[in-house]
């Protein structure tokens, strides 16, 4: 009873506020009111700021992204690393952003990163790593150390992931899998296995092992290409695919049946100290996010975001992520 007069007195307050301009779908407005949120918040866009993240190692080069962007930047205190800008200022074409000095980053993705809490050595997972900005973070935190696993089941948002990685050089210590994550079982390669890489000389020249990792390249055998079903989500009979690997990785060298059996030794208890599960993204319930149904079109909110049936189903997802993960742990 106490709460059910809290909300009546709730949606009386919302009554009194002004209505938002924008033609919100009664759905989401009965939604917001039943949550006790003013609708007009999304009338306040324009003067929401969003967010930069500024690679570590570029912190001299504030005052020329500064100048370069033609705003000053604030400095996000709660968040280590961001900076917020006006909503209008455009940074795609920048050449701090082509270069790979700074990228966007909404502030709720990087609290979902910082929440881990991340060390050096660690050994990272992160499940439904597309399209890759807090996989970024991730790299980020750990440095020169550790290692990070990025999995997806869908291979062109995976590739997404893999094209930010090599952009702004923070693939080194990763290993990007298209694979499912409520299975996926494959643990770090630094703690899992005692197989060496197979040593060809003194040098570590591999080549002329076709069943050894070489230094991974972008250009794909045609023999492959031809292969490839080119679909986008993973096939059950292959249930995980190596996209990606960086030269720290620990996967250069090592024979393919090395990395793929990984998962299987039950007696090895070496495991990922920190799981990222960000699903769905943190982004996705944002006021920006929302407004994006505008051009999307209102009528298809309601099954994309309030639909109860999705809403069960991706409950019962978040559930598989969390038991898959005494796996991995």
């Amino acid at each position: 009873m106490e709460n059910q007069g809290r909300s009546e007195r709730s949606n009386a307050q919302l009554q009194k506020e002004p209505s938002t301009k924008i033609p919100l779908p009664k759905a989401f407005l009965d939604f917001l009111a039943l949550n006790g949120l003013s609708p007009s918040v999304y009338d306040e866009i324009d003067n929401l700021p969003r967010y930069i993240r500024l690679k570590p190692g570029s912190e001299t080069l504030l005052a020329d992204v500064e100048a370069e962007l033609g705003c000053k930047l604030e400095n996000v205190n709660w968040l280590p690393g961001f900076f917020a800008i006006a909503s209008q200022i455009q940074i795609a074409r920048s050449k701090v952003y082509c270069e790979g000095k700074i990228y966007g980053i909404d502030a709720a993705s990087g609290a979902a990163v910082t929440a881990l809490n991340v060390l050096p050595g660690d050994h990272i997972l992160d499940l439904c790593a597309a399209p890759g900005a807090k996989l970024c973070m991730l790299a980020e935190l750990l440095g020169s150390s550790g290692s990070l696993t990025g999995v997806d089941i869908a291979k062109s948002r995976l590739a997404a992931c893999r094209t930010m990685l090599q952009k702004y050089a923070l693939g080194g210590r990763c290993r990007l899998f298209v694979a499912d994550g409520t299975t996926f079982s494959l643990l770090p390669l630094g703690t899992c296995t005692e197989n060496q890489p197979v040593m060809e000389s003194e040098n570590g020249d591999y080549r002329g092992k076709k069943d050894v990792y070489q230094e991974w390249s972008s250009r794909v055998p045609w023999s492959e290409r031809r292969k490839s079903k080119h679909t986008n989500r993973i096939s059950k009979a292959n249930t995980c695919e190596l996209i990606f690997y960086g030269k720290h990785s620990g996967v250069i060298g090592l024979r393919k049946e090395q990395l793929f059996q990984t998962g299987k030794e039950e007696a090895n208890s070496g495991g990922y100290d920190k799981v990222l599960v960000d699903a769905e993204c943190t982004h996705d319930g944002s006021v920006k996010h929302i407004l994006k149904f505008e051009d999307w079109g209102w009528d298809t909110l309601q099954r994309r975001l309030l639909d109860a049936e999705r809403i069960g189903s991706l409950t019962r997802l978040q559930a598989k992520y969390v038991e898959s993960l005494a796996v991995s742990i």
